[in-house]
């Protein structure tokens, strides 16, 4: 009951979204793996967490779901996954209690301007369109494979990538025509590219799941982050970038 009252007093959200420090002992670095598309999430977060511990560090590794999940059992040091699917965090076992925190679905991205004119994912089939997906084993290219089974769709991918920033780079570089990224990924990319919103989005919705590893280094500092991505300030941040959270 005492840990919990010292975790849960981590977070004091005014209405400026303040984080303060609970004054329970946190110390050193607390290691954390986490989905590409929370890059720009949990940096925020991460951000806030060391503001309310002074001297306390928070360290991402931000990579593709599948193979953060490989880094960690083999052996990789981490106190906390976040997983853009269930999939992937299920693959860990030393996991505690995961729980989903946040929702994403895709959106199609295009460079500025659309100059290759797409408009929804029968594009994506048309060969004379170089277009990005994610790989499959990633999260987000296994949502892919799911919305153009529902669309009946076979599309034509010129490149596969590793992690939905990677897709989302070659069409902020003009490299491909359009990419299916996470509607979250074109939000933060406001300006530099543009989204299309497709109805099949809604066949694939990933949902996030987070958790503290048992054999984590930093077992009190990886609850104390979980409980800060589950709290309102962690729902404030997450909502602002586009996430749906539960």
């Amino acid at each position: 009951m005492g840990l919990l009252t010292a975790t849960v007093a981590l977070v004091a959200t005014a209405c400026g979204g303040e984080v303060k420090a609970s004054g329970d002992g946190l110390s050193g670095t607390v290691t954390v793996f986490a989905a590409a598309s929370l890059s720009g999430t949990f940096t925020q977060l991460g951000k806030d967490f060391e503001a309310a511990h002074p001297g306390v560090k928070v360290s991402f590794n931000f990579a593709g779901s599948s193979a953060l999940a490989k880094q960690i059992t083999s052996g990789a040091p981490a106190d906390v996954f976040a997983s853009a699917a269930p999939k992937n965090l299920s693959q860990v076992t030393d996991a505690v209690s995961p729980v989903t925190f946040a929702r994403n679905k895709l959106e199609i991205a295009v460079p500025k301007g659309n100059p290759a004119k797409v408009t929804g994912l029968a594009d994506f089939a048309k060969p004379g369109n170089k277009i990005a997906l994610c790989a499959e084993q990633v999260p987000c290219g296994a949502a892919a494979a799911k919305v153009f089974e529902s669309a009946g769709i076979e599309a034509q991918p010129d490149s596969l990538e590793q992690d939905v920033k990677a897709a989302l780079t070659k069409v902020r570089l003009g490299e491909v025509d359009a990419a299916l990224v996470y509607r979250t990924d074109v939000k933060a990319a406001a300006g530099e590219v543009e989204g299309i919103a497709f109805a099949e989005a809604d066949q694939a919705v990933n949902d996030y799941p987070i958790a503290a590893l048992r054999e984590a280094p930093n077992a009190t500092g990886a609850k104390a982050f979980v409980d800060l991505v589950r709290s309102d300030r962690g729902r404030q941040v997450l909502t602002a970038a586009g996430f749906e959270v539960p």
